[in-house]
């Protein structure tokens, strides 16, 4: 995919994001929205992965470690064909496999159940170290919050990982500088986060986390660098795209009624023409 054709993608993930949570009425669409970009490098372009045949032995994985944003997870799912895009409006739903956090025994893609905050990391940890023991090649990605980190689990984690010399694991922190109850700055600071990764001898990258060309680069670096764990540090916008909930906190964890639903959909359909143009 080019970078036009990625952008074109990352809206549809976002469009997915709106409904499903609208549809659901309960969900976290703005830390959902902040990672698009993310979630649709990784799973269009940078992992070794088959919607045809998603559990085949050599893919790459990637553990949710911020799993209440599910809904870009799922969204990025079903637009790469590991499922319907349809039953994104079943989120949440009683009877729907489409639960409110990551479930591994019965979504398509998904390898890790994720949802307690700082044990993502550990499981992905746990996986790039089978990797190394198995003499398999495959590399393992994990995606934190930034206000995750603020769990000391995250930092056992990564001391783990870099003692081991995991340089098949890749550990992203989508920076959008809010969480539940507000800025990370205001709640418990865990900046500066690439000082710290630095600091547990990762290699650190910081990038525009919605610029494809940073975004490329920064995974390319990753596999060129050897003997050491990478970390991503992505500066994004919670609730990216959408007017009424960028830099928002309170869309951490709601839902858009019906006119704001509509707004935020013609919000990005205005997003997918002005691609369109280009």
């Amino acid at each position: 995919m080019n970078k036009l054709e990625l952008m074109k993608t990352a809206n549809e993930i976002r469009k997915g994001v709106v409904t499903a949570v609208h549809s659901a009425k309960s969900g976290h669409p703005g830390g959902s929205l902040s990672a698009a970009d993310i979630y649709t490098y990784l799973f269009f372009e940078e992992m070794n992965i088959d919607p045809k045949d998603p559990k085949k032995a050599d893919r790459d994985r990637f553990v949710l470690s911020k799993g209440h944003t599910a809904p870009g997870y799922y969204s990025t799912l079903a637009n790469r064909g590991f499922f319907p895009v349809d039953d994104l409006t079943t989120l949440r739903k009683v009877g729907s496999y489409l639960q409110g956090h990551p479930d591994m025994k019965h979504i398509p893609g998904v390898d890790m159940s994720s949802g307690s905050l700082g044990q993502g990391i550990s499981a992905a940890v746990g996986m790039a170290i089978s990797a190394k023991l198995s003499g398999d090649d495959y590399r393992v990605y994990t995606l934190l919050g930034d206000g995750e980190i603020q769990e000391g689990q995250v930092w056992e984690a990564s001391m783990l990982a870099a003692h081991r010399k995991l340089d098949n694991l890749v550990v992203i922190v989508d920076n959008n500088n809010l969480q539940i109850d507000g800025a990370i700055t205001d709640v418990n600071s865990p900046y500066p986060i690439d000082k710290k990764f630095e600091a547990f001898n990762f290699h650190v990258i910081n990038i525009n986390g919605h610029d494809f060309e940073e975004i490329a680069a920064a995974f390319k670096e990753a596999r060129e660098t050897k003997g050491q764990p990478t970390a991503i540090i992505a500066k994004t916008v919670k609730g990216k795209d959408v007017s009424f909930m960028e830099n928002q906190a309170s869309w951490h964890g709601a839902a858009p009624n019906d006119e704001q639903y509509a707004t935020a959909m013609a919000d990005l359909e205005k997003v997918g023409e002005a691609l369109c143009q280009k």
